[in-house]
């Protein structure tokens, strides 16, 4: 099959982390995979996608939502059997650029909500988008759900959980530069409005400076934000701001809680990397993140920062509670593996080809 992933960026997130391992794993299973990406920025995604000279990149331009993508996309989408869409710009443009080309369109939805959903007129345009798709995968049953009350139940919606390659994970080497004499919790996230840093700067504020350290991996919009929140609340000594990485394996094998603090999730892939390390997964209770925790990790109640800190200083000083919690989690991120995830697109993409 000859299958184009059509994604905004390649920017850091767990959309753009399924995109670069459904390319290479299906391109190993001998199958044709290419990425069109709208906003070209260079990122660590993108580099290793490069590494990988048989896959075409099309970088489409500097911009999530430039208009012109539209007739550049008309373009590519000539030479595939299957368009596989990632986030709502794509979703969209790559609807109108198949109008009389009668692509296979794929699209994956990868988070709970969407505004556009709340207001009329983007409404009546993201319900006519919906129906040039002849399969919606949603990441999360919470996620699907939701879908099916929108659009009224819909057969073609399904949900396909996200995987990582947890043994690469649970193997990775710690990090010995980066260990440290403090109780380390780390946060692998990207920066935007969807991200809830603010609630780990106050929960960092209620534990001991001599005790209790932070990293925040990533990028995104409002990193410059975050970094002065952090400096605004004196914490630059207990808060390390690590930008993006490279080796997160490795950061999750030295950090010793892995926590995503979160407004809302379609199912986050950090959830199951944080897992997949052994370590103890502490989350906000939110849509998508309750789905995959609930019963493993270590569930806090949204924007509660008092939760957050008491949870942290148990972990920190109960450690049969600790390697209880960190046993969950491993055997929890298995039910995830990366292989089960790719084995149940290609039945998607399959089906596509039958009809």
């Amino acid at each position: 099959m000859r299958i184009l992933h059509v994604i905004t960026s390649l920017l850091t997130g767990g959309a753009e982390r399924l995109v670069v391992d459904l390319t290479l794993r299906l391109r190993q299973m001998g199958h044709e995979v290419d990425v069109a990406v709208f906003n070209g920025a260079d990122a660590p995604f993108l580099q290793e996608l490069r590494q990988h000279q048989e896959v075409k990149l099309y970088i489409l331009g500097q911009s999530f939502y430039d208009v012109r993508h539209i007739w550049r996309l008309r373009k590519i989408i000539r030479g595939y059997d299957i368009i596989h869409t990632h986030n709502s710009s794509p979703q969209l443009y790559a609807a109108l650029a198949n109008i009389g080309q009668h692509k296979r369109l794929v699209t994956t939805e990868h988070n709970t909500a969407n505004r556009k959903r709340n207001r009329f007129f983007l409404r009546l345009v993201d319900k006519w988008m919906y129906r040039q798709y002849e399969h919606i995968i949603c990441i999360s049953d919470k996620a699907a759900d939701n879908l099916k009350a929108y659009l009224k139940r819909d057969d073609r919606i399904q949900t396909v959980y996200n995987g990582v390659d947890v043994e690469r994970i649970h193997q990775a080497e710690p990090l010995e530069e980066m260990k440290s004499e403090r109780f380390v919790t780390l946060m692998v996230a990207a920066y935007r409005l969807q991200k809830d840093h603010e609630t780990v700067i106050r929960a960092a504020r209620r534990l001991p400076k001599e005790q209790f350290e932070f990293w925040f991996a990533g990028s995104g919009d409002r990193m410059d934000e975050v970094v002065r929140e952090v400096k605004e609340a004196g914490l630059e000594g207990q808060i390390k701001i690590l930008g993006n990485r490279t080796d997160v394996p490795q950061l999750l094998k030295t950090a010793d809680v892995i926590l995503m603090s979160t407004h809302y999730e379609g199912l986050s892939l950090s959830n199951i990397e944080g897992m997949s390390a052994g370590k103890p997964f502490v989350a906000s209770d939110v849509d998508g993140v309750h789905e995959i925790t609930d019963g493993y990790g270590i569930l806090f109640p949204h924007e509660d920062d008092a939760a957050l800190a008491e949870i942290l200083q148990r972990l920190a000083s109960d450690r049969d509670y600790y390697a209880e919690v960190a046993d969950k989690c491993y055997q929890r991120a298995k039910e995830y593996d990366l292989g089960k995830m790719v084995e149940r697109y290609e039945m998607v993409y399959q089906k596509g080809m039958k009809k």
